[in-house]
């Protein structure tokens, strides 16, 4: 068992809250409610700058990325920095497996000359904004993995670097900058943002704060809601019933659901959260 170191939205017209004391059959009544209020979360895409980039070996443009939720405010903008090399890549790719769906998408093409000049360099960044926006329109390409990775992988890769490094509070920060955009990403499909909620939990633990740790468990548990078999399914309840002991709440019923979860799913080589977590985004 993991050795401990020192909300998600609902209906407000509803009683229940997901929280670490709910019995299965209650998190999986509350998860159904939320499906039926989900609604296709709607971004939209800005390119808000640009900056020449120059090492020793190379030049380059980096354009900054900002991504926001439409229709309300949105607290929890993201801001990454792409290259045009990156977006290359991500055409590449989608061509692989969306031929077909993306053949009108225009992508601006490579030019020998004049690519670092203030005209080339504003006309890519409404390009890209055109690209990025008309992508993101195209279901398929919104929902694959290579639209998700182009617009979170770097940063995530980044923070689970530090954590396996130990650098816990440096992680975080990176994990709560990345985390709401990836929350929006896969709103369709909520298991997908569960290692790295889980990496935040580690992170919170690590640096002794038992009740953000405990809160971002609790989160990461309701979006697995009741697949007992997902490989973090365990590890998590195992995790935050230590930290549910060492808080003083209640961790009875989070133990109980794990010895369930292991007598349906026996096993001799169980790995703890941080093991599994340390795992993630090597490559």
């Amino acid at each position: 068992m993991d050795t401990p170191q020192g909300p998600e939205a609902s209906d407000p017209s509803s009683s229940l809250s997901p929280n670490s004391s709910m019995t299965t059959k209650e998190l999986q009544e509350y998860w159904r409610n939320e499906k039926c209020q989900w609604k296709h979360v709607k971004l939209l895409f800005e390119i808000a700058s640009a900056r020449i980039e120059e090492t020793k070996t190379s030049k380059f443009v980096m354009y900054q990325i900002i991504v926001v939720q439409t229709g309300s405010f949105d607290c929890n903008k993201a801001i990454l920095e792409r290259r045009y090399s990156d977006f290359e890549n991500l055409q590449k790719t989608l061509l692989k497996s969306f031929r077909e769906e993306i053949e009108d998408v225009a992508f601006p093409k490579k030019h020998l000359l004049g690519n670092f000049t203030e005209e080339m360099i504003c006309e890519r960044k409404l390009a890209f904004k055109e690209y990025l926006s008309l992508l993101y329109t195209i279901r398929c390409v919104r929902r694959s993995r290579e639209f998700l990775d182009f617009l979170t992988r770097p940063e995530l890769r980044e923070a689970f670097g530090c954590l396996r490094a130990g650098q816990y509070a440096k992680a975080l920060d990176i994990l709560a900058r990345v985390e709401p955009l990836l929350e929006k990403l896969t709103a369709h499909c909520p298991v997908t943002v569960v290692p790295a909620l889980c990496a935040m939990l580690v992170c919170h633990r690590n640096l002794e704060r038992p009740r953000e740790a405990l809160a971002v468990g609790e989160r990461a548990l309701c979006r697995l809601q009741a697949r007992e078999s997902h490989r973090y399914y365990a590890p998590l309840l195992d995790a935050m019933a230590r930290l549910a002991y060492a808080l003083g709440k209640d961790f009875v019923s989070l133990q109980q659901r794990l010895e369930e979860c292991q007598l349906q799913k026996p096993t001799s080589c169980g790995l703890l959260l941080k093991e599994l977590v340390v795992r993630e985004y090597l490559y």
